[in-house]
């Protein structure tokens, strides 16, 4: 994937070396998963299956950490906590910093011209270990994951080196995928679609439709990040030969069934928050392949 001659985002928050001693508030909870990050799943299933724990237990106590259930999202509280923004200079957080650029740029181009709304960059917060968010405290063992309460990404990057170790999912296209994805979920926020799957899992009152719905705003964000790889490729032929192929390998690698069956041996759909592993690929293929916002609307379609 080529990133390295493009531009250097401004709205990336440096706190790694900070020692995450400053409290954040616990209102709110993260997207997605139902609570919990795109890596949260990845990170709990290897554990369970390393230590012979249920993952179900693992993420149970995830939850209790950052001080939400699985119900929803709460109403923005004012985040303290050290906010340094000055411009990574290392490569990991060069290369953080130019796909944050790229999304900015496509969305800010595509949003308006899809969908008549005017996109507002979110923030990116790099830390190491642990660090306050407006969803409570953001812990490297959560994974990456977007915080509607404050409209910021939080991405401990050492994730990167779990996927590529552990999963097989590494390149720079496959991590950009991820940064991507919880880019979606902004993209979902500013749609209102995040507030309108809040509003359903409440009333919905079954942790079964619950999980449902967050399934389909998992997808819609693995979709949401094939969009923009599909316009900033035509943008700027950004993808090279085999790009695709580790995106959907990382893709089939973080889903809910195939974690599932490697951590307890058993799959239990009713328990899914992201999706298959054929309903990932799917929806991160149907972006790529569109370019579309429309394409990408998993309330609509049959999944």
């Amino acid at each position: 994937m080529r990133w390295e001659d493009f531009r250097q985002s401004g709205n990336i928050e440096d706190r790694r070396g900070d020692d995450g001693s400053s409290s954040g508030s616990s209102g709110g909870l993260p997207f997605g998963g139902g609570g919990l990050g795109i890596g949260t799943m990845v990170v709990l299933g290897i554990l369970g299956y390393a230590l012979g724990i249920d993952p179900r237990l693992l993420i149970s106590g995830a939850e209790m950490a950052t001080g939400g259930s699985r119900s929803g999202y709460s109403e923005p509280q004012r985040q303290t906590g050290k906010s340094a923004t000055t411009p990574p200079t290392d490569d990991t957080g060069r290369f953080v910093s130019a796909i944050l650029a790229q999304t900015e740029d496509v969305w800010s181009e595509i949003l308006p011209a899809q969908k008549g709304i005017k996109y507002t960059p979110p923030r990116l917060v790099l830390f190491s270990g642990q660090t306050a968010s407006a969803c409570g405290r953001a812990q490297s063992a959560m994974g990456p994951f977007y915080c509607p309460a404050d409209q910021r990404v939080y991405l401990d990057t050492s994730f990167f080196n779990d996927m590529k170790r552990r999963l097989g999912g590494g390149g720079d296209f496959a991590y950009a995928y991820v940064i991507a994805h919880e880019i979606g979920h902004h993209v979902e926020n500013q749609l209102g679609i995040l507030a309108r799957a809040q509003r359903a899992q409440q009333q919905s009152g079954d942790k079964a439709d619950a999980n449902r719905i967050s399934v389909r705003v998992e997808l819609m964000a693995d979709c949401l990040a094939g969009v923009w790889a599909a316009n900033a490729d035509r943008k700027w032929q950004i993808l090279q030969q085999g790009d695709v192929e580790k995106a959907i390998a990382t893709a089939q690698a973080i889903g809910d069934d195939r974690l599932q069956q490697s951590s307890r041996g058993s799959i239990v759909p009713d328990s899914f928050t992201h999706g298959s592993s054929a309903q990932r690929v799917q929806w991160l293929q149907r972006g790529l392949k569109s370019g579309k916002i429309d394409s990408c609307n998993t309330f609509a379609r049959q999944q």
